[in-house]
């Protein structure tokens, strides 16, 4: 079975969000599953520089013809865009690297749209994958395309169009990780697109008279999948299906949730080289030190009693971390610390700034990402917060058990896939991981927290639930497997 996987990051070349995590353990778990998985990615600044020369034949680049696709013409691009054959690190898996410096050798955040140009970029990409898909490269034809979240969204259309009337194309599979994030653009980048009129419409890309990657993703795709069952449930409801439920609930039968993993080799505190002294479910006194350890490099007293709650967030509304400042302050007299690591919203930056200037000592807040200090947190803290407002699958709360760190989470998406809630019957059972409260709220993220502290009072008690969490396995074998017999239902005779 051959595989194209077609995303825009690759932890650690280039990560924004968990998508980059995902780019990085699934291709090589779906090799693992008796997969030849080729990854197409586009050739930003740190990808290019962290990929090594690939080994795949042709050795010259490979061209991509300036024909029914994007109108390029009119870009006045210095050279014509080319796929360069690559290797991963790490991994070793074979690369296509869309290179076009004119359109993607930038710095900053890959996404950033400042050149008005992020339609034919990203429309380019999902090209790229087409022309794959339809034996661009003489050596290797993918049996599926295996697509993730709006970047990639046209890719299923393109391999739709150019496929009729010629050879067989490979299937395609378009995974949604966000649906909130929806490529959007006017509808004058139509017509550079180099698509038939009618497929501006309903039935096409068109969206509130607007070019929309995701709809073409969702519109075109033989099968659709997001990271979490709960999820794949919850966006054909209007309430978490961001104007596409419609459309979502006409497809339904083709729509599955599939949940994400964890790469335990990065993600362990067994083997962390962050910390001094790694620890597991037998050996929770280390974590101790762990917890000591964090406090010092964030400012925070030292005190053991403390129940640190840790957050390692984007700050934004849908993470619901406007919920966590406002009951800041709360915490803090509950005899709690929280350390906070993010970036985001300007105004939640600083409303948490604000919260570490009244309590010096109690509150810590670092605004930008730092992956060790992400690890740090993760291993000292005795609680991870999640309050997301919706949360296709999350990864935080995933990291949180392996850590030993109790997950606080709103119950939706991945997060109530994952995390079993901390009652009295769940608890005597020994099936408690966290604690999860059921309305977006202030008052209900409260009660969980208080929840919380009342357990962390009883060391014993806690322990149990920290040793029943870090036994959980979600392992990107199982959702490799999963992904696998997806492939396999659209291609049955593919080897």
């Amino acid at each position: 079975m051959k595989v194209l996987y077609v995303c825009t990051e690759l932890f650690p070349l280039l990560k924004t969000g968990g998508l980059g995590d995902v780019g990085a353990a699934l291709p090589p778990a779906l090799r693992d599953a008796g997969c030849d998985v080729r990854v197409l990615l586009p050739g930003f600044p740190g990808i290019r520089a962290g990929v090594r020369p690939g080994r795949l034949p042709p050795a010259t680049p490979l061209a991509l013809p300036d024909g029914d696709g994007p109108r390029l013409a009119s870009l006045g691009l210095p050279q014509p865009p080319s796929l360069q054959p690559a290797t991963l690190p790490g991994s070793g898996l074979a690369a296509y690297v869309l290179d076009v410096r004119a359109l993607f050798d930038r710095p900053g955040n890959p996404y950033e749209d400042a050149h008005g140009d992020n339609g034919i970029r990203f429309a380019l990409l999902g090209w790229a994958a087409a022309c794959l898909g339809l034996g661009l490269d003489p050596h290797w034809q993918p049996d599926v395309v295996h697509c993730h979240d709006w970047h990639t969204g046209l890719a299923p259309l393109y391999l739709r169009q150019m496929a009729l009337p010629g050879p067989p194309r490979a299937a395609t599979v378009f995974t949604v990780h966000n649906l909130a994030y929806q490529g959007l653009f006017p509808r004058s980048l139509f017509g550079q697109l180099g698509l038939p009129d009618h497929l501006f419409g309903i039935d096409g890309v068109e969206f509130w008279d607007q070019v929309s990657f995701m709809k073409a993703g969702l519109q075109f795709a033989d099968r659709i999948t997001t990271v979490s069952p709960t999820y794949a449930r919850e966006i054909l409801g209007a309430e978490q299906g961001c104007g596409l439920d419609g459309l979502l609930r006409a497809r339904s039968g083709v729509v599955s949730g599939i949940l994400n993993g964890v790469d335990y080799q990065t993600w362990s505190p067994a083997h962390d080289p962050v910390l001094a002294q790694p620890y597991d479910w037998d050996s929770l006194e280390n974590k101790g030190r762990a917890k000591a350890e964090l406090q010092r490099k964030m400012g925070l007293q030292v005190r053991p009693d403390a129940m640190v709650v840790g957050v390692v967030s984007r700050l934004t509304e849908q993470k619901g971390l406007h919920l966590v400042e406002a009951v800041a302050n709360e915490l803090v007299a509950m005899g709690g610390q929280l350390a906070v690591l993010g970036a985001g919203d300007a105004p939640l930056e600083q409303a948490f700034l604000r919260a570490a200037a009244r309590h010096p000592g109690q509150i810590a807040v670092d605004i930008g990402y730092n992956e060790p200090l992400a690890h740090a947190i993760m291993a000292g803290a005795d609680a991870i917060l999640v309050p997301s407002r919706f949360e296709p699958c999350g990864l935080t709360q995933l990291y949180g058990l392996r850590y030993g760190t109790l997950p606080l989470a709103h119950r939706v998406g991945g997060l109530a896939d994952t995390v079993v809630d901390a009652t009295a019957r769940t608890l005597q059972a020994g099936q408690a991981t966290g604690f999860v409260f059921d309305e977006f709220t202030t008052q209900a993220l409260r009660g969980a927290l208080r929840r919380a502290f009342e357990l962390h009072a009883h060391p014993d008690s806690w322990a149990n639930v920290q040793r029943t969490a870090m036994r959980q396995r979600f392992d990107w074998h199982e959702a490799a497997a999963q992904y696998v017999a997806l492939y396999r239902s659209l291609q049955p005779h593919a080897d």
